[in-house]
């Protein structure tokens, strides 16, 4: 009787299913840069971008379930003109003497399959926050090849209107709508 039972828990546990498990992600500052582009009186489509970047991702791979949790130091906008970086940082534009970072939280992540497809969340920008949706362009989770830690990495995707973050000094010469672009790398930590 006792090896029955004894048999018929291990059974029962080699039988039943794993139990997902999230793991959490440390942003990669050094690969990971938030780019913004937009029409610059349509001569041009003028792209710059935030060097500095912390923040994380959960990822339960197995229950298809995630969340990303990320902060923009505005200070670091790069438009590769550093006089112009400072006419971007003014009261117009990003404000950073009042709102030094951008921060963006999902509220759901939705998944293709085993892949995150689209990421919803609340974006703060010069002190106002509006939900935006990001279309996730390209993903992967590897072990890192340098690091032998796990890793993931992800492009993603969404438009802006500058007018609904206070932001719409010379539209529409210069466009309202901005398009973000994220570049993001994570490690395990």
């Amino acid at each position: 009787m006792k090896n029955t039972l004894i048999t018929a828990v291990l059974a029962t546990l080699i039988a039943a299913p794993a139990l997902a498990e999230s793991v959490t992600y440390t942003v990669e500052g050094t690969h990971t840069y938030p780019r913004f582009s937009y029409s610059h009186f349509g001569m041009s489509k003028q792209i710059s971008r935030f060097n500095k970047t912390t923040g994380t991702v959960t990822l339960d791979a197995a229950a298809r379930t995630a969340s990303v949790d990320m902060t923009i130091d505005t200070t670091s906008v790069d438009t590769g003109y550093d006089t112009f970086d400072g006419h971007i940082q003014g009261a117009d534009f990003l404000d950073t003497a009042n709102h030094p970072t951008a921060t963006f939280k999902s509220t759901k992540v939705t998944f293709d399959g085993d892949t995150p497809a689209t990421i919803e969340g609340n974006l703060t920008l010069k002190g106002v926050t509006r939900p935006v949706t990001l279309t996730v362009t390209s993903f992967k989770a590897m072990a890192h090849p340098m690091l032998k830690k796990p890793a993931i990495g992800a492009n993603a995707t969404t438009v802006i209107k500058r007018s609904e973050f206070n932001a719409s000094k010379y539209a529409p010469n210069v466009s309202d709508e901005v398009t973000l672009d994220i570049a993001l790398e994570a490690i395990q930590m």
